[in-house]
């Protein structure tokens, strides 16, 4: 089959908000995370340093701030947030619930391409 479909809300929440989908979708290459965050709920601190993944946050419903390193980002409805490995990101909602969409994966190596034009991928596979 070419494809796979699951509802995240078929899917088994962990923490407060996250529905990891990567594992039942069967992604090899990349991590994708539906977060629906209550009102005035943070995520944890964390980067992606060990596995020098970065992420892409997308705001799909709501109002909210992600904190990267020391820096408030307020993030409406559509906006998206890419954010290095190394930095040190958290989620801060605000007195309404909102949901995200968190991708993220291993760092492309642009500097070699194969020969069919694709990109090489280093780093983990998550």
């Amino acid at each position: 089959m070419s494809y796979r479909k699951v509802n995240y809300e078929e899917v088994e929440q962990v923490s407060d908000a996250m529905h990891l989908l990567s594992e039942p979708l069967g992604c090899r290459q990349v991590g994708v995370t539906f977060s629906r965050c209550p009102p005035n709920w943070n995520s944890k601190p964390h980067d992606h340093t060990g596995d020098d993944h970065e992420e892409v946050y997308v705001l799909v419903r709501g109002a909210a701030e992600v904190r990267v390193d020391d820096e408030s980002v307020p993030v409406e409805e559509g906006d998206a947030v890419w954010i290095a490995p190394e930095a040190e990101r958290q989620i801060r909602n605000g007195d309404e619930e909102s949901a995200f969409v968190l991708i993220s994966a291993p760092e492309f190596d642009s500097g070699q391409a194969d020969d069919d034009d694709t990109w090489s991928l280093t780093g983990f596979q998550g």
